[in-house]
């Protein structure tokens, strides 16, 4: 297993996530796109994506849940070059985690 493969220590996540397949618009590093989710969860969620997002890449993030356009920020915590990234979620409002809580049934 590669570095950028790796989860970096302590970094594992500490919620479970649902597989819930949503569009996320997203801009990190040098990259901007539009990519799919796989899995999300209220701590973060894994996303499709050839971008080049390294490791401890900020990133801004919009999704759309249940019809409503969320806003999130975000840091890579594990990459998977050319197939997509783990982003942990970063300040997340109180309205966004009810409304991911309600979605995933947390």
């Amino acid at each position: 297993m590669t570095d950028q493969m790796s989860s970096v220590a302590g970094e594992r996540r500490d919620s479970d996530r649902k597989k819930l397949i949503v569009d996320v618009r997203f801009a990190g590093g040098d990259s901007t796109g539009i990519a799919n989710t796989r899995d999300i969860g209220v701590g973060g969620l894994y996303m499709t994506t050839a971008s080049d997002l390294p490791i401890g890449t900020e990133i801004a993030m919009t999704i759309s849940v249940s019809g409503r356009s969320m806003r999130l920020g975000g840091v890579v915590v594990y990459a998977d070059p050319g197939q997509g990234v783990g982003v942990r979620f970063r300040d997340l409002g109180d309205s966004e985690l009810e409304l991911l809580k309600t979605e995933i049934g947390a």
